[in-house]
């Protein structure tokens, strides 16, 4: 192939690419929320203060969702997600300084400016089922670091989870665009019926009405199937009603009437069970619907959101846990004693925080090595999840330290107790390779005070606590080990 053929094919290619983004209708378009939750858990899961989803134009970059950051655009020239579109892999550059691709990028060049870049490839099928490059999910840093291979998974996940978002939205509008119009086409009424039921298979999806004055219901053939209802067997409305749960049925009833009364549309994400018993997770939407001004009724879409919802569910809980200990890690743990110290002041009930140091901890990575010390943590993971403390929030904070979070009334009466009960239960042998020690942990309890409001406030009560609890340990040992001597 000659110079010339090859750049009309990469040009040719790029129109279909820039086509493909085009048709998606997003470019310029207002935030939503599944978007922004999206890259809120980027910028979560991988710690980064800055996570982008971004839509590669022609000429321009497109910030469709910011967490940290702010929408809009920026040139192409500058953006690193035009590089990212280029690879299937993700791109990830530990210092933009030291890449002379970004060196002098008015993005890096600033003294607060950004200095690590990791982004995932973000692909869209077009009308003739060719896939293209449309943009990227990325995180930014302002100082350099590296993304390990789970951090890579995980950042190809969210891609993924960004490009099945994209699909269902497409979807979901053409369903609705050609619900609109199908009474206006006759003349294409067998074809765009046709459309209307793939497009409806592919998202699982279907269209739904019910009229105000007989409350008579109305459903696509879309709507049977996530019921697992045969098409034509329509319930009444308190029937379908029925297949949602208590809580979720509260909460639609309470759409549905807000829609009625005020003609504001709703868009709520809820639980479901099928006819078969199956626990399902699905997203309604529903707008009024009037003729000469007066309202006749509701009509909306229906989809089956479940195996998206568990994706977004499983990326969370990877977010919140520690992979070593299976238990919070420190992000998770903020955010829980964050809301159990506002509990506490709400409600006037008691609240006390433990922090935990393991004793001699390095010693037994030096010793038995570092396969014994990860045991010595999943240890220390398994004593805090220990039945007896009725469920006290247990989180991994770093290294050989943990926190517990006490609301039990009945524990925290017996605080003492707690927290020499704990000090044994931390005690327990290790052994390698015909060598053993013993692990130990000392605990520091502190209560929650009334004027205490902050959780930078509360910790360090609970620090000092320890510390002094360890240097009280410590000359202990000093005062038995010199008996013992002598």
């Amino acid at each position: 192939m000659s110079p010339a053929d090859l750049t009309t094919d990469v040009f040719a290619d790029e129109t279909r690419r820039v086509a493909a983004l085009h048709a998606l209708a997003l470019l310029d378009s207002e935030p939503e929320r599944e978007f922004d939750a999206l890259v809120a858990l980027a910028a979560e899961m991988l710690d980064c203060p800055t996570a982008l989803l971004t839509l590669v134009d022609s000429e321009r970059l497109w910030i469709k969702a910011a967490a940290g950051g702010e929408r809009g655009e920026i040139s192409r020239d500058i953006g690193m997600c035009a590089y990212t579109i280029q690879n299937e892999d993700p791109l990830v550059i530990e210092d933009l300084g030291d890449d002379v691709r970004f060196a002098l990028n008015p993005l890096v060049m600033p003294s607060d400016g950004a200095r690590f870049y990791a982004g995932a490839p973000i692909h869209a099928i077009d009308s003739g089922g060719e896939r293209h490059a449309i943009g990227s999910i990325c995180v930014i840093d302002s100082v350099p670091r590296s993304l390990n291979d789970a951090g890579r998974r995980a950042l190809m996940h969210l891609a993924t989870l960004a490009e099945t978002t994209i699909a269902a939205r497409a979807a979901a509008h053409q369903a609705i665009a050609i619900a609109t119009t199908a009474d206006r086409q006759a003349a294409a009424l067998a074809r765009q019926d046709r459309i209307f039921r793939q497009a409806e298979r592919m998202a699982a999806i279907g269209s739904w009405r019910v009229a105000l004055d007989d409350e008579q219901v109305e459903w696509s053939d879309g709507v049977y199937r996530i019921y697992g209802l045969p098409v034509g067997d329509m319930p009444e409305m308190p029937v379908a009603m029925g297949f949602y749960p208590p809580h979720a049925r509260k909460e639609l009833a309470g759409k549905l009437d807000r829609a009625i009364t005020t003609g504001e549309p709703f868009d709520v994400e809820v639980d479901f069970t099928t006819v078969q018993g199956e626990a399902r997770r699905v997203r309604v939407l529903g707008e009024r619907e009037t003729v000469d001004g007066t309202p006749v009724g509701l009509v909306g879409v229906f989809q089956d959101v479940t195996e998206r919802h568990a994706l977004e569910t499983t990326l969370r809980r990877s977010a919140d846990t520690d992979s070593l200990t299976g238990i919070a890690n420190r992000a998770a743990f903020d955010r829980a004693l964050e809301a159990a110290m506002a509990r506490s002041h709400a409600n006037d009930t008691p609240l006390l925080l433990a922090l935990v140091d393991l004793d001699g901890f390095k010693a037994i990575n030096d010793t038995l090595g570092h396969t014994a010390g990860d045991d010595v943590l999943r240890g220390v993971g398994r004593v805090l999840q220990a039945p007896w403390l009725k469920n006290s929030f247990a989180a991994r904070l770093g290294g050989d330290e943990f926190g517990l979070i006490i609301e039990d009334p009945e524990m925290i009466a017996v605080a003492e107790q707690v927290c020499v009960r704990l000090q044994d239960a931390l005690r327990f042998p290790i052994a390698l390779n015909g060598l053993a020690m013993v692990s130990a942990g000392t605990v520091g309890l502190a209560a929650l005070e009334p004027d205490c409001h902050s959780i930078r406030d509360f910790v360090h009560r609970a620090d000092t606590i320890l510390y002094q609890a360890k240097r009280t340990r410590v000359g202990e040992r000093r005062r038995s080990d010199n008996r013992n001597a002598a």
